[in-house]
């Protein structure tokens, strides 16, 4: 009896992923994901939540059977970190995490205010899919703009001395994309280029929605300010998604990745939003 029991809960897990997977039929949905964790307003308390979501999410991809690597990251000027990007290897997780693209606040009571006061902070999150390096996407060399610097940080005498890092900015839309992970400047270049052309894309299919959601006049834009989850560790513990109203109080529990109740939340609604366009 235990065996079955124990079947029956796993066939229960897979048939709720399969059920999943068949609402994720977006043109990028099966393929890695790129994660891009940017500090908000609310100084070094914003910092920190970056940090904390920075581990949230690396711990969501390795619970999830993902190879998570951290591409690239900028240190916060007293604690955090002012920006952080994933490189989320498998399949489907894009698919998963572009339910997390958005801003995310946090209120709790402030370890960096010497008066225990509550603090709100904010830190914004960017999704794109982990797109083949030898994705076919024309960019003239004028529209770019290529700097490099030290990596900095733990590493050895070749990331700390020698000119690694490659930030490099799309001049037409001002997108910016920094790359350390690699221990040379070429490959470096590679890879920020590659994460460029992916956010390149991305835009454009979302410009094409938005003619759409135009046209329906209901959508709301996925801009900064506009959380998309409210997380509260004081007066009460809480996290609720302001899109599905999905919520819940282990609040622990979501900050140690488990993010797989908001997703389905949202794939299930947005399925349901495509369905009623259609008809």
């Amino acid at each position: 009896m235990e065996e079955a029991q124990k079947n029956v809960s796993s066939l229960d897990h897979e048939l709720a992923q399969w059920e999943l997977q068949q609402l994720l039929s977006g043109p990028y949905d099966k393929s890695g994901a790129v994660l891009s964790i940017n500090a908000g307003a609310g100084g070094t308390d914003a910092q920190d939540w970056a940090e904390q979501l920075l581990r949230m999410y690396t711990r969501w991809g390795e619970q999830s059977g993902y190879r998570v690597h951290l591409v690239e990251i900028s240190e916060g000027d007293e604690a955090g970190l002012k920006s952080a990007t994933l490189e989320i290897e498998g399949r489907y997780a894009y698919g998963y995490l572009k339910a997390e693209k958005g801003t995310h606040r946090l209120v709790r009571i402030s370890p960096f205010n010497a008066n225990g006061k509550r603090q709100t902070s904010f830190a914004g999150v960017e999704v794109m899919p982990l797109l083949e390096e030898d994705l076919t996407l024309d960019i003239p060399e004028k529209d770019l703009e290529i700097k490099t610097s030290r990596s900095g940080g733990a590493g050895g005498q070749n990331v700390n001395k020698v000119e690694t890092a490659v930030r490099i900015t799309h001049l037409p839309t001002g997108i910016s994309v920094r790359c350390t992970q690699e221990r040379s400047q070429l490959q470096n270049r590679e890879k920020a280029m590659v994460i460029l052309k992916a956010k390149l894309m991305i835009i454009a299919q979302e410009q094409r929605a938005q003619e759409i959601a135009d046209i329906r006049g209901d959508m709301v834009e996925a801009a900064w300010g506009n959380q998309i989850r409210n997380y509260v560790f004081h007066p009460y513990q809480m996290v609720k998604d302001l899109r599905t109203n999905e919520e819940t109080t282990a609040v622990d529990d979501v900050m140690n990745g488990d993010l797989d109740p908001f997703i389905q939340a949202y794939l299930r609604q947005e399925n349901q939003v495509l369905q009623e366009t259609a008809v």
